[in-house]
């Protein structure tokens, strides 16, 4: 298992609710087993490389450990609208590889599906224990959003995981400079991230993931929006393993699987 889909510490928890209903889909002529789940908690244990084909190939089970997905609040960074019949939710860590590829995904699937509110973008912090940067990194998102809003979250975000080579290849004097390019007081911004205001939020944000099945990154849950009862889809294995960086074709064949189950 490579570094950049890191084994993040195993926390035990009490499963509250089992597994609904499960739904598989199917990419590339392979079948991709995904679940719907309910909110309850689980065990974390370990991630896997999407590359494998006991992954793209694996069976669904009858049960696995039930999970706790936080629903979209206004609390959460969102591209596109919050109406909107699926609303993808990335779990991500800036200095990430395999997150950095996944970025440039999901930039593409939103520019093609965001149109009549077929898609949303949820953006959740993960750092890894073993990225040392990242959860500044996640700190200095947070600044930029609380300065320049929205639009400024994400121009942010996008010259992160553009300028970044990962795994903590980043000069962490380069974060103000950053804030710079997308026309941001530097000032105010080195201000903010010097204080460590956003540190709690960032460690919130962790267990927030680790509750919604998160164990590497990147990850993914989908809500589906079914006539306004809300599924929710996380993109794992049979073993609970989240499928990491899916390739734009196979995030494509999801979204549109998805977008026909519900008629949209």
């Amino acid at each position: 298992m490579s570094d950049e889909h890191d084994i993040i510490s195993s926390m035990n928890n009490e499963t509250k609710q089992k597994l609904v209903t499960p739904i598989a889909i199917v990419v590339a002529g392979a079948i991709i087993a995904i679940a719907i789940y309910l909110s309850g908690s689980s065990s974390l244990n370990t991630n896997t490389d999407t590359s494998k084909q006991d992954i793209i190939n694996s069976a669904i089970k009858p049960e696995r450990p039930a999970i706790e997905v936080e629903p979209v609040s206004d609390t959460d960074h969102i591209r596109g609208s919050r109406e909107a019949k699926i609303t993808i939710v990335e779990y991500s860590d800036t200095q990430c590889p395999f997150c950095k590829r996944f970025h440039q995904t999901m930039k593409r699937i939103y520019d093609e599906y965001s149109a009549d509110n077929r898609v949303a973008w949820v953006y959740r912090h993960f750092p890894l224990p073993m990225h040392k940067l990242a959860p500044k990194e996640a700190e200095a998102q947070e600044c930029a959003n609380e300065i320049g809003g929205a639009d400024a979250f994400w121009a942010y975000t996008d010259l992160i995981y553009q300028e970044s080579p990962g795994n903590d290849g980043l000069d962490p004097a380069q974060l103000p400079v950053f804030a710079e390019k997308i026309n941001i007081d530097r000032k105010a911004f080195e201000t903010c991230l010097n204080s460590g205001k956003y540190a709690d939020k960032v460690s919130e944000a962790i267990k927030a993931g680790q509750k919604a099945g998160a164990r590497g990154t990147p990850y993914t849950v989908i809500f589906v929006n079914n006539g306004g009862k809300i599924e929710t889809v996380p993109l794992v294995d049979a073993e609970g393993n989240g499928l990491g960086s899916l390739p734009y074709e196979a995030m494509k064949n999801i979204v549109d699987k998805l977008l026909a189950s519900i008629g949209a």
